[in-house]
């Protein structure tokens, strides 16, 4: 009897015990690893897999967009902006009491650390330069705001400023220049709209220490008045210059008189005809460049 129920239970039930289908076994195969593999691995695997299937499809997507576009779908793909809300020193670069606020598209003058001696702020947004913009700052010793769209600046922006050395306003929008600082040594404002009347009678006489002067491609119609004896160097090229004096380089009750310290004065692309201004020149050691016939 026990034998044929041992038969029987044989019979029955022996044909139900199959192997695994086979995706069944892949899966089980899955946690069947060796444990020294991480995770980390795995996935990494994975990731290689799918890149090799991107390229594949002539696709070229990288794992970081891969990435992305297997993350929620409810994130928004909000493109990078500048944000020129974040304190000076992450905006620009500080070191050693300079700052470089170059090419970031700044519409103003940021805030400055104290002691700041060196400013470059070149190829921005700045239309306008404030009084209150270097009230706290009188350590500066050269600013450069070079190839911004200045339209204004205000009076005294920079005549406290007892330190600065050197300016640069050259490739902006001025129309007149601002009143100087008394030890500017550098002057910079080449490719503006400055006319001559933008420029006052005094506005070079008390720069005792000013040894170059650029005011080249703008729209002047006469050489500045009252240059100093320090000028080394003048470029006036590519103005509206018709005429000159015997009193604009030299000194007509004086025909001993010579301006030692110029080295160059550039003319050229100006309307005038520097051979009817002979005597303008008489005390120069060299001649302008420009146009003589």
């Amino acid at each position: 009897m026990k034998t044929l129920q041992t038969t029987f239970f044989l019979f029955v039930f022996v044909p139900l015990v199959n192997s695994a289908p086979p995706i069944l076994q892949e899966s089980l195969q899955f946690y069947e690893y060796d444990t020294d593999v991480t995770m980390e691995s795995l996935i990494q695997q994975d990731y290689e897999m799918q890149s090799k299937d991107i390229r594949k499809d002539g696709t070229n997507v990288s794992l970081d967009t891969s990435l992305r576009l297997q993350g929620d779908d409810s994130e928004s793909d909000v493109p990078p902006t500048k944000d020129t809300n974040l304190p000076t020193c992450l905006l620009c670069v500080c070191l050693s009491g300079s700052v470089y606020c170059e090419e970031i598209d700044i519409e103003a003058v940021p805030p400055l650390p104290k002691e700041t001696a060196y400013l470059y702020a070149r190829f921005n947004k700045i239309k306008r330069i404030a009084v209150s913009d270097f009230a706290d700052i009188p350590t500066l010793r050269r600013i450069d705001f070079s190839g911004n769209r200045i339209e204004e600046i205000e009076d005294g922006a920079f005549s406290k400023l007892l330190l600065l050395e050197e300016l640069s306003l050259a490739e902006n929008r001025l129309l007149k220049l601002p009143v100087l600082p008394p030890k500017l040594t550098t002057f910079n404002a080449n490719q503006n709209r400055i006319k001559s009347r933008g420029i006052k009678a005094n506005a070079f006489k008390k720069l005792t220490n000013l040894a170059y002067l650029y005011l080249g491609h703008n729209a002047l119609e006469s050489v500045p008045l009252n240059l100093p004896e320090s000028l080394r160097i003048l470029h006036l090229q590519y103005n509206n210059i018709t005429t000159i004096t015997d009193d604009t380089f030299c000194k007509s009750n004086n025909t001993r008189y010579i301006r030692t310290r110029m080295d160059e004065i550039r003319m050229e692309g100006n309307p005038i005809l520097l051979a009817k201004h002979v005597n303008a020149f008489s005390c120069l050691r060299t001649l302008p460049v420009g146009t003589y016939y």
